[in-house]
């Protein structure tokens, strides 16, 4: 780590320097600098390090880029995810070891942990939550405190819960101890830094650490280069069509008729599928480039057939996180059923409010507790129901849900309500928001009988090979995503 010391400093002060001429530039998965100067640098020089059998030095190198892609979006935010993964491997490691201290200052391990809990969520509390909390204790007491305006910085709320997670293994005594770079590139791995997947410390170092992983292997970076190239085309071709028509009718939801508001609703539906599933499918080809293989994190979500199922196939990584350090630790199923109720309702009430400070995100996090406490009544009631109601009872429960989870505020949230019920008419007005309607229609049918019936891009995945057929069907799919990049656009996760 010494030896190495200087060309990091001199590293990241320069990628400062140079990111700072680009003020507010996110360098995003779908932007031209990523996909044709950022990946194919970062893969090439971590191989050919790697093929000098600069080992160490490879490791170092994607650490780097990470830093890098992380810093481009804003360098001052770097210093504090720094400080972040600083604190967190400190106390990490010492709770792993038999003594625990803190700058040789001897602490319990209780204490270690509690404390590090404690700074990760006010750390994440500050950023995110500070002017949610002033503006409802002004409404609350009548009180005039200032606003702070705090910027939110990039991926917050996904390399902390990372972190705590990190933390709490090492509490249970589940990690084991590794240098400074390694958990650097465990936090900042820039593949899934920006909206996950979300990883846990044991399924990644070991990748990091193996051998295997170092050496370049041609069918993972074709597997990988595919996976992407879904993932790219999900987002530039299909997600920012649908995002033009829901910001259109979620802009102004005031008049929206009932067929107005289904359009524009189910556009949202359909885009925040094909954007957070196309970035995780970037993620995980980008990561496979390296020889890394990312945790699945969708798998077809609106084919389920209950909510519970919904829940274990939409962003999966953060069911998990709910479930192993959350719902678990609130008891769980083991202290009875109205318990059991309870812990499922405080589980997603607090993932609904992880996921936006607002309170339209409270609401949308009750209405899946309530949910999925009351599908857990049904099932111990021994109920059934058949598949295809089961399967339209979740779509339609999820569709409604997600007007709260995109809706800026509660009265345009209730504007749309109002409108898929048709209390403000019929068709009136449906040309100024999507313009031809048995084009939008048929976009709408053909792109939702993609994602409730067709495989899924791990499916496609899985089935490719290294042969022509497979190499034009893919050149095809990056080739229409490339002309689809005219106008880049943000991922809806990374406003979280």
């Amino acid at each position: 780590m010494p030896v190495f010391k200087p060309f990091l400093d001199k590293a990241v002060t320069g990628w400062y320097l140079i990111s700072s001429h680009f003020p507010g530039y996110r360098m995003l998965f779908n932007s031209p600098e990523f996909v044709f100067l950022f990946l194919p640098t970062a893969v090439i020089v971590y191989f050919l390090l790697n093929r000098m059998r600069l080992l160490y030095a490879g490791m170092v190198w994607l650490t780097l880029a990470s830093f890098f892609f992380y810093a481009f979006w804003s360098p001052q935010y770097l210093i504090l995810i720094l400080g972040s993964i600083f604190v967190n491997y400190t106390i990490g490691t010492a709770l792993a070891r038999e003594k625990k201290e803190i700058l040789r200052i001897p602490v319990s391990k209780k204490v270690l942990f509690i404390g590090g809990i404690i700074l990760n969520l006010g750390f994440l509390g500050y950023y995110k939550y500070t002017d949610f909390l002033i503006t409802n204790a002004n409404l609350l007491f009548g009180a005039s405190f200032e606003l702070q305006h705090i910027v939110l910085p990039l991926a917050i709320s996904f390399f902390t819960f990372q972190q705590v997670a990190y933390l709490v293994d090492s509490y249970r005594g589940e990690t084991r101890e590794y240098d400074f770079v390694n958990y650097c590139l465990f936090v900042t791995f820039f593949p899934q830094l920006i909206a996950g997947p979300i990883v846990h410390h044991g399924e990644m170092m070991p990748q990091f650490a193996a051998l295997r992983t170092k050496v370049f292997n041609a069918e993972n970076l074709a597997r990988g280069l595919f996976i992407f190239s879904i993932g790219l085309f999900k987002k530039a071709v299909v997600a920012d069509l649908f995002a033009v028509w829901a910001n259109n009718g979620y802009d102004n939801p005031v008049a929206l008729t009932l067929l107005n508001a289904w359009v524009v609703s189910l556009s949202y539906t359909l885009q925040l599928y094909f954007d957070f599933s196309g970035y995780t499918d970037m993620a995980m080809g980008g990561a496979l480039m390296c020889n890394i293989r990312l945790p699945l994190n969708f798998n077809s979500p609106y084919k389920a057939l209950s909510i519970q199922d919904f829940w274990r196939r939409w962003h999966m990584t953060l069911s998990r996180w709910l479930r192993d350090y959350l719902y678990i630790p609130l008891g769980g199923n083991r202290k009875g059923p109205g318990r059991t109720y309870l812990n499922l309702f405080l589980t997603f009430l607090l993932g609904g409010l992880w996921h936006g400070a607002g309170w339209t995100f409270v609401i949308w996090g009750a209405l899946h507790g309530l949910a999925t406490a009351l599908h857990k009544f049904w099932q111990d009631a021994g109920y059934r129901m058949p598949r295809l109601l089961g399967w339209l009872c979740t779509f339609l429960f999820v569709h409604i849900a997600w007007v709260f989870f995109r809706a800026p505020d509660l009265p345009k949230a209730g504007y749309m309500l109002k409108g898929l019920v048709g209390l403000n008419g019929i068709t009136h007005g449906a040309q100024e928001i999507y313009g031809s309607l048995p084009g939008t229609v048929a976009l709408l049918t053909v792109f939702l009988v993609i994602a409730v019936r067709s495989p899924n891009s791990m499916e496609w995945a899985s089935r490719f090979r290294i042969t022509t057929r497979w190499a034009i069907a893919g050149g095809l799919i990056a080739g229409t995503a490339i002309l689809g990049m005219g106008r880049v656009t943000e991922f809806l996760y990374f406003n979280f």
